[in-house]
């Protein structure tokens, strides 16, 4: 399941800008048919850029200038619907806009590409990163995958557009990164040439469509209790074939580009007794900090999810029983319950396995809150001890870098 990289069989450019330039950039490689969006922090940048590219005739999409966020989907939802290829952006309180929208896209089975950059929700207000906004939607029937660096940002978005489009998915897609660590720092990456992503993600040609008046088609019934059922089962189904489709789609891409995901990243974990599982560019910290305390001796290691949606349970568990302890960092809290959403997705995928760590929880980097590796090395120091048997296993969540 682990990030690999291999010899690429096509030449590609180092470039030097911005992760959210990146995701414009392979945007305009990918051309889709219509985008709809409305610019909100840290997101604006994405398509500033994308506009640009639309103002100067690089591109074919017709680009709609909306009022608002739930106008933008609203317009991404007709445009899909009519057959047309469709991407979007957005952040925090922009994706809560949407929010009512983002279940019909998915019971409509449009694959929507967009990007959530993201950012805080209010209140109050912060315009800096966690990761609330994207895990208040994780049950919207969206596929949902995140990227820790500019480089990840830039394939993920090429990848998502054939996982989104993929007979057996025909889901909507959310490609997350970090705002303003991943958005706007400039990085270095490597990006394929035009030719080559146009190739790799073909031409879209729906198989039901408004347009289509040969053969008609219904969007957006209402449905009985006869019926409503039995269609939540086949987006389950069809988010379910996302976890074979995403890792076919990203082997293909990594014969391109030398660059192969899993559904998660393993980094030194083989070996390891104690282990870490956090999302997003905070994993390029905890990389880091598991170097460091190797070179000390301690057989520690990291687990990055990429895939969050479908949650790939029965791999992670796979991935984890080895280990002694976990902690797992959480950017948002599911306030009210016993901690994160990551930690318990996790701590369900281990409990009916017969080998499992102990699984602690900890929320960090509320709001942009600096977490640095002295923060992680604790998270470290508290699973070496429970590892030892010196410290009881806790229940409650850890407020890690939390002003008391």
């Amino acid at each position: 399941m682990a990030t690999t990289a291999n010899k690429a069989t096509t030449k590609q450019t180092t470039v030097a800008m911005t992760g959210n330039a990146g995701c414009a950039l392979a945007m305009k490689q990918i051309n889709p048919d219509v985008v709809g969006a409305y610019p909100i922090t840290p997101q604006t940048t994405i398509v500033e850029e994308f506009a640009n590219y639309v103002a100067n005739g690089v591109v074919d999409t017709e680009y709609i200038n909306v009022e608002s966020e739930h106008s933008a989907m609203s317009a991404c939802i007709g445009a899909s619907a009519a057959g047309a290829r469709v991407m979007t952006t957005t952040s925090s309180q922009g994706l809560a806009l949407m929010w009512e929208e983002l279940s019909i896209a998915s019971a409509m089975r449009l694959p929507i590409v967009m990007h959530n950059v993201n950012r805080s929700l209010s209140g109050p207000i912060n315009i800096h990163c966690d990761h609330s906004d994207s895990m208040g939607a994780r049950d919207m029937g969206w596929v949902q995958m995140f990227g820790e660096t500019a480089q990840e940002a830039y394939d993920n978005t090429i990848i998502a557009m054939r996982v989104a489009e993929h007979e057996k998915v025909m889901l909507p897609v959310m490609i997350m990164h970090d705002g303003f660590i991943t958005s706007h720092a400039i990085d270095r990456f490597d990006v394929l040439d035009d030719e080559v992503v146009k190739k790799f993600v073909g031409e879209y040609v729906p198989k039901r469509a408004l347009l289509d008046t040969d053969n008609p088609m219904t969007f957006g019934p209402f449905a009985m209790p006869p019926y409503y059922y039995e269609q939540r089962k086949a987006m389950r189904v069809a988010l379910e074939n996302a976890k074979d489709v995403v890792l076919k789609v990203s082997k293909e891409y990594g014969k391109l580009s030398g660059r192969t995901y899993g559904l998660f990243e393993e980094y030194r974990l083989d070996d390891a007794h104690i282990a870490v599982i956090v999302l997003g560019s905070t994993a390029g910290t905890a990389k880091y900090v598991v170097d460091k305390l190797r070179d000390k001796g301690m057989k520690v290691g990291l687990l990055k999810p990429r895939l969050f949606r479908p949650f790939p349970s029965a791999e992670m568990a796979d991935a984890l029983s080895h280990l002694k302890a976990v902690a797992v960092m959480d950017r948002s809290d599911s306030i009210g319950a016993p901690g994160g959403p990551v930690y318990m997705e996790v701590k369900a995928a281990l409990y009916n396995t017969t080998k499992r760590p102990h699984v602690q929880g900890y929320v960090y980097g509320l709001g942009g809150r600096d977490t640095g590796p002295d923060q992680i090395e604790t998270v470290f120091g508290d699973l070496q001890k429970v590892a030892r048997g010196e410290e009881a296993p806790r229940e409650a969540v850890t407020l890690l870098g939390v002003k008391e």
